[in-house]
């Protein structure tokens, strides 16, 4: 089903900036709504592999003071 949008005259000069001699509105738009969805699942692989790294490093450091945990004599003091 083919529907009818409208568009402020700015909006309407910016999307004809973007297209090449063939190409509709519609074609912009689909074109945009793909590169957004491109944008999310790269930022979303970028976070898990940032999350991993953390993950990686903070076990590192885990370990490192496990390996000196009994050289101290842990003690905590209520007060």
């Amino acid at each position: 089903m083919v529907t009818t949008i409208q568009l402020n005259e700015d909006v309407k000069r910016a999307l004809d900036r973007m297209k090449t001699s063939k190409e509709t509105y519609e074609d912009i738009i689909v074109k945009m709504i793909n590169e957004v969805d491109e944008q999310k699942r790269k930022h979303v692989e970028l976070m898990i592999e940032g999350a991993k790294e953390t993950a990686e490093e903070s076990l590192k450091i885990t370990k490192e003071f496990e390996l000196i945990e009994d050289d101290f004599d842990w003690e905590w003091e209520d007060n």
